[in-house]
């Protein structure tokens, strides 16, 4: 029998136990693993489910595995905090070498985040190789690129994370900036020529459907803007609940209207951002999410990336074409973040409203982007730093937005990726005072949940360092990868 599980294959039996919340995670019954064939699990569910004995708990554990649906992490009390991550490393190293459940098969090990999250995830990875290479763990950074280059070959693009129910989205696009981080660590460029189909495979991802677009209109994740310009959104190929928070889906989409709303909530996770008052068209309830009328500034200037290295991968190969090309469509984007997404009257970074043909109003960290990969001009990086200054650092780190919502994307909470892209954007403009502000006040946070806890954290209240962050769907996760990699990294700075 297949080994593979795709969630539609057991509906019936998924809604019935998602809709009875016989398990307090959403997320467990995705993880599953069938101990029979889902031919014979769903006869016997099918003939017994209606027997006034029946109990549906019973049932599903007697017909599915439940074994490492979380990650359980060991501890060795008063251990410093970078000796307790070198051995985090470990525990948190997973194999996936053959299809099981709905897990899918990768060729190398990696390091999953932790906690409830026991797979694979794209941008995950690429802030867990920050701290590997502070770890001097080469290998691993090269088996997180084998990975994610084996998924791109096979599946057509690097999946939100390593499960059949993820394959309808990705992630924001990190692999080019995962090559630069491997090639700052052995010096070869050879890497970049190695993964030069795999580069321009997942590029074919993200510009899929470009060529039929009429001005103003948008296809999958791909937006083409009144004055017939070419910009980038998050988008999911479908528009039904996620099996990870089915319910949750559900019970929101009844309190609103819209024909997308599933499509907007699945899109939103493509950003990484699930979920944020940035992608709400009030600015406080999810019901008025609206991310497929947005093209975000993250994701433009990750795509520019994705083509200068695309440019210089045909530069070392001798492709004069192409390189022309990609220096070419570089060049274009870097002039279309300038005009879409920079915002003169706030001096800010925002993104762009592609139905209304303005800026939204959210003020987040994502701004910190063009600043990261170098796009922003001094001044522009100046009046950016002003805004980062007075408005999101705070005594515990860098908050995401503005705006306090309840969502875990949102005011207090300070996330890993964002300290170190805050901590990079300042010392590449010259700004190392704020630079190193930034990295202490996070790294202190961190530092102080630990010694109270013993645990390193998905996310951080920034405001009240008293306390663990909250917000969101779920728990705050203990692990945790990227909190890891990005305290390590800072470390070493």
């Amino acid at each position: 029998m297949s080994n593979q599980l795709y969630i539609n294959e057991i509906q019936s039996l998924f809604d019935d136990v998602q809709r009875s919340e016989i398990f307090e995670d959403q997320k467990m019954m995705t993880d599953a693993v069938p101990l029979f064939p889902i031919v014979k699990i769903n006869e016997e569910y099918e003939k017994m489910k209606d027997s006034p004995d029946f109990d549906l708990k019973d049932f599903v554990m007697a017909h599915f595995d439940f074994l490492g649906a979380r990650v359980s992490v060991q501890r060795e009390d008063h251990l410093p905090i970078k000796e307790h991550i070198e051995k985090l490393w470990d525990e948190l190293t997973r194999t996936a070498y053959e299809e099981k459940g709905t897990l899918l098969k990768l060729p190398k090990p990696y390091i999953v985040p932790g906690g409830r999250f026991n797979e694979f995830f794209y941008w995950d990875s690429y802030f867990i190789m920050l701290g590997l290479k502070a770890s001097g763990r080469v290998e691993m950074m090269e088996n997180i690129i084998e990975n994610c280059s084996y998924l791109i070959q096979n599946v057509g693009f690097v999946p939100n994370a390593s499960r059949t129910h993820f394959l309808s989205r990705s992630q924001p696009p990190y692999f080019s900036l995962m090559l630069d981080l491997l090639f700052e660590t052995n010096h070869d460029k050879g890497i970049y020529s190695q993964y030069y189909a795999t580069l321009e495979k997942e590029y074919a991802f993200w510009m899929d459907g470009e060529e039929w677009l009429e001005n103003n209109s948008s296809v999958k994740r791909v937006v083409r803007t009144a004055e017939g310009d070419i910009l980038n959104r998050y988008y999911d190929a479908e528009n039904a609940p996620r099996p990870e928070s089915y319910l949750i889906d559900i019970e929101d989409h009844e309190k609103t209207t819209g024909d997308e709303f599933y499509r907007n909530i699945r899109s939103a996770c493509e950003s990484g951002w699930d979920f944020s008052s940035r992608w709400f068209a009030d600015g406080e309830h999810i019901q008025t999410i609206e991310t497929l009328n947005l093209a975000q500034v993250d994701l433009n200037c990750l795509l520019w990336h994705l083509e200068m290295t695309l440019a210089k991968s045909s530069s070392l190969q001798g492709l004069t074409e192409k390189e022309n090309y990609f220096t070419e469509r570089a060049a274009s984007r870097r002039q279309m973040i300038n005009k879409y997404f920079w915002d003169g009257n706030t001096n800010n970074y925002k993104d762009y409203h592609t139905k209304k043909n303005t800026k939204t109003p959210s003020e987040h960290i994502a701004a910190l982007y063009p600043l990261f990969l170098g796009i922003a001009d001094q001044e522009q990086a100046e009046a950016v730093a002003k805004t980062i200054t007075e408005k999101f650092l705070y005594q515990g780190g860098l908050v995401t937005t503005t705006k306090n919502s309840g969502q875990q994307w949102d005011l207090p909470n300070a996330w890993a990726p964002y300290q170190w892209l805050g901590f990079k954007a300042m010392k590449n403009y010259g700004f190392d005072e704020l630079a190193e502000k930034i990295k202490n006040n996070w790294c202190s946070n961190v530092e102080r949940v630990y010694k109270n806890t013993g645990k390193l954290m998905e996310k951080y209240n920034a405001l009240d360092t008293e306390t663990i962050a909250g917000g969101g769907e779920y728990p705050n996760q203990d692990g945790f990868g990227w909190t890891n990699g990005v305290y390590l990294q800072l470390q070493q700075n």
